[in-house]
């Protein structure tokens, strides 16, 4: 081989290596600008219509909830839509909620987006509320919503990036229902929560904000339905579902979907500058 042979040769394999050096630095970079968000309580229900639309948005999604048996179920029928994984935890417990961010990181690693959304219902007249019903239901909605805000804001701070944390509020967090009287105040806890959050993590480039839903025809609903008609025997099965929905303006009941909609936009960029915010996505019925 003459002298101007090797030298061709050596640019040609010098210019190979630079070429793929580029192109690793460039994938490796699609691969950790692609968003990262989590979604606890979303093996079902609202939760799972939340995790759907982010993965169709081009998210890495963590789902999450305390059913193995679920989550295992709605991972494996997501995961067409893009990366999945699952976590197992009580939202109630900061250990587990700790556990969720290192794994979501760990698994795509980083974290955008967080979104509070596991929580329960509590249907019982005010003279009959008890210490358990109490208990539950501040745990899963206010514990666990203050556990998953801090696990996600400490992680966006470590990473030196901005972050958006989302809560499930609903709209027994702007009213308060008769017979929900123990949810309606675990929601305004909710609210006043994210109000906090969003003043004091704003200086970090943190944004808190949070999604109200109405009524919708999900598992929750069917059993406070059934509740209320258990507190109200002259109720039939289906009537406060068809009455509180009647009340709706737009004149239907609500979907995962419509849900889904308003995540996908605090979610994205263009709500970079929405913070502080609980926002209704009930079809007009807390002011019609």
């Amino acid at each position: 081989m003459c002298f101007k042979e090797q030298k061709a040769l050596q640019w040609t394999r010098g210019s190979a290596f630079v070429i793929m050096f580029l192109l690793v630095l460039y994938l490796g970079g699609m691969i950790m600008s692609k968003k990262v968000a989590v979604v606890t309580g979303s093996a079902g229900g609202l939760g799972k219509g939340i995790a759907e639309r982010l993965l169709k948005d081009g998210f890495s999604v963590m789902i999450h909830d305390i059913s193995q048996d679920a989550l295992t179920k709605t991972e494996t029928e997501l995961k067409d839509l893009g990366d999945v994984a699952s976590f197992v935890g009580d939202v109630s417990k900061k250990a587990d909620q700790e556990a969720l961010v290192a794994a979501a990181v760990e698994k795509f690693g980083q974290l955008n987006v967080f979104v509070n959304n596991a929580g329960v219902e509590a249907v019982t007249p005010f003279l009959k509320i008890d210490e358990s019903e109490l208990e539950r239901t501040f745990k899963i909605n206010v514990f666990g919503t203050v556990y998953g805000t801090q696990a996600a804001a400490e992680q966006f701070i470590k990473q030196g990036t901005p972050g958006k944390i989302i809560n499930a509020c609903s709209i027994a967090g702007h009213e308060a229902y008769e017979v929900l009287g123990t949810y309606s105040a675990s929601k305004h806890a909710v609210k006043a929560f994210t109000h906090v959050a969003a003043k004091e993590l704003a200086s970090k480039h943190i944004t808190v904000n949070a999604y109200c839903p109405g009524v919708a025809k999900t598992k929750m609903w069917d059993r406070i339905d059934a509740e209320m008609v258990k507190a109200d025997p002259s109720l039939k099965p289906g009537e406060p579902f068809a009455k509180f929905s009647g009340e709706i303006a737009l004149g239907r009941y609500e979907t995962p979907t419509d849900v889904a909609n308003l995540v996908h936009f605090l979610a994205s960029e263009d709500s970079d500058y929405i913070t502080g915010q609980t926002i209704l996505v009930d079809g007009g019925l807390v002011y019609n």
